[in-house]
Formats: C-alpha cells, structure tokens, sequence
C-alpha cells in the first residue's frame, strides 16, 4: 500500500463491487479501494476485458449487463454461492450518447442510454443495496454527471443522469434506518476513454473544455475515485443522500464566458520582482 493510501481510511475487511469496473472511473475506483485493503468484485459487461483487469487487481470478475435485472439477479446470486457479501458498491456503468436533436435520436438509442445509465443503477441499488439493508450496513456510491445538473443537447444521457441523483435521494432515506448510506458523484470533464475518442476524433476540444471550468483543468478518473472512496469511507459517516459535483468548477464557471470567461491566475509578489 502507498503511502498516501496508507493515511486514508481503511476498507480492510469489506467487499466492494464496481460496475464498469473494466476501464475509466470504474477501474480507477477500484485500484484505490483495493489499494486501501477492500476485496474487490469488478463487473463489467464484457467478460474478456473484465477477466484482464480483474487478474491485475486479484479481484474477484464478474460480467453482467446491469441494464437486465435477471442478470443483475443472477450475478447476485453467484456472489452469494461463493459467500461474497457487498459491503460497498459503485455503480459506473454507463454509456454516451451523440449531441444529436429529438428528431434525429433512435428511440433505440435513447432507451438504451436510459437502460443503462438509470435503470441498471437501479437495478444494482435494488439488488445489492437491497441485500445490504437487511443485514443492516453498507455504503452505495451512485455515478451521475453534471448532465444531470444542467441543460445540454444530450436528450437521453442528462435526463438519465438527473434521474439517478433523484434516486440516490430517494434511497439515502429508504435506508438510512437500516444503516445504508447513498450518495451520488456528479463528474465533470472527466477523460475516461471515451471522451479521448471524441478529442482524437476533433469531435470536442479540450481546451474550451479547460476554459470552461473554474480551475482550467481536466479532470483524470483517479481524481473521481478518490471522492467516490471518501463518500463510501468511515469520514463520510453522517453523510447520506447528497450528490456532490466533482467537476472542477465547470458548474460555477460556465456562466462567466457571457463575461469573457473567467479571470486568469491573480498575480504574486514573485511576478512583480523584476528579473536582474
């Protein structure tokens, strides 16, 4: 364990299950809790990749698509068979979808989107969150967005995305009594591959992504992880029903570019010393 790892909480003796555990802020999450001593469960919809990132991390893989709630039932099921109990669980599963008008998006597309973002976060709750309520403990990170928070021209994804911070708020009150905190992340521009595709693909620039944030930067899936570990952590404890907005600013700053955007670094005394 690292040293910075070794100052956190630890999750020493809890079982964490990660959706859309094979890449991105999936993966990230589960390399820092199994770096802070948690037995890992990686679920991922693809068994290859799943089995790859699952033996890098000696966790235990497990491939579903969390959009079907037998299957969902049914990996539940295998992890009770092999007596593996969920004490955390992160649900990052999800897909994105093109900035395309209501007219010209596929109702496929669309029902796809909320299969998968909202309905398989559900699904994950209801099963696993389920099991934890009647053992009376346990922590459930929910993964949102800032789409969920603000207008875009993402006619699936936000809407799906807004409906999983309501349901976060929904079960942190559902179960709170039964000693199950639930909280939701909302990232920002976080560069997971998918968002790499669309740079290397000219479909987004980076920079106006930066200049559109508080902080003027982007934001690494590790960055997310360490936010999802202090939610389901001992530190977080009182903490339930919140989503907190992991977006480097994005939500504060955006307004500011009717104004030219936001003002540069405030200089220091060092910029004032002339150079001899």
């Amino acid at each position: 364990m690292n040293r910075t790892a070794a100052s956190l909480s630890s999750f020493a003796g809890r079982t964490a299950l990660v959706t859309g555990g094979a890449s991105g802020i999936g993966l990230a999450s589960a390399e820092l809790l199994a770096a802070r001593g948690a037995r890992i469960v990686l679920a991922d919809l693809d068994e290859a990749p799943t089995r790859r990132a699952a033996a890098a991390l000696d966790a235990h893989p497990l491939s579903f698509d969390v959009a079907d709630r037998s299957a969902v039932a049914a990996a539940h099921a295998r992890l009770a068979a092999a007596g593996i109990e969920v004490d955390l669980l992160v649900n990052c599963a999800g897909i994105v979808q093109a900035p395309e008008p209501p007219q010209r998006l596929a109702m496929d597309d669309f029902r796809r989107v909320v299969a998968i973002d909202f309905e398989g976060t559900y699904h994950c709750c209801a099963e696993f969150g389920g099991a934890m309520a009647r053992r009376g403990r346990g922590a459930i990170v929910n993964i949102a967005s800032v789409a969920g928070m603000r207008s875009m021209p993402l006619h699936a994804y936000s809407p799906a995305k807004a409906a999983v911070i309501s349901l976060t708020e929904c079960l942190a009150a559902e179960w709170g009594r039964s000693g199950v905190r639930v909280n939701c992340v909302s990232p920002g521009y976080t560069v997971t591959a998918a968002l790499q595709r669309q740079i290397d693909l000219g479909l987004r620039d980076p920079d106006r992504l930066k200049d559109n944030s508080a902080l003027g930067v982007l934001i690494a899936p590790a960055d997310i992880a360490r936010v999802i570990a202090f939610l389901l952590s001992d530190e977080a404890s009182v903490i339930t029903g919140i989503n907190l907005a992991a977006d480097a600013g994005w939500l504060v700053a955006g307004s500011w570019a009717t104004f030219g955007g936001v003002r540069e670094r405030v200089a220091t005394p060092q910029d004032d010393t002339e150079t001899p």
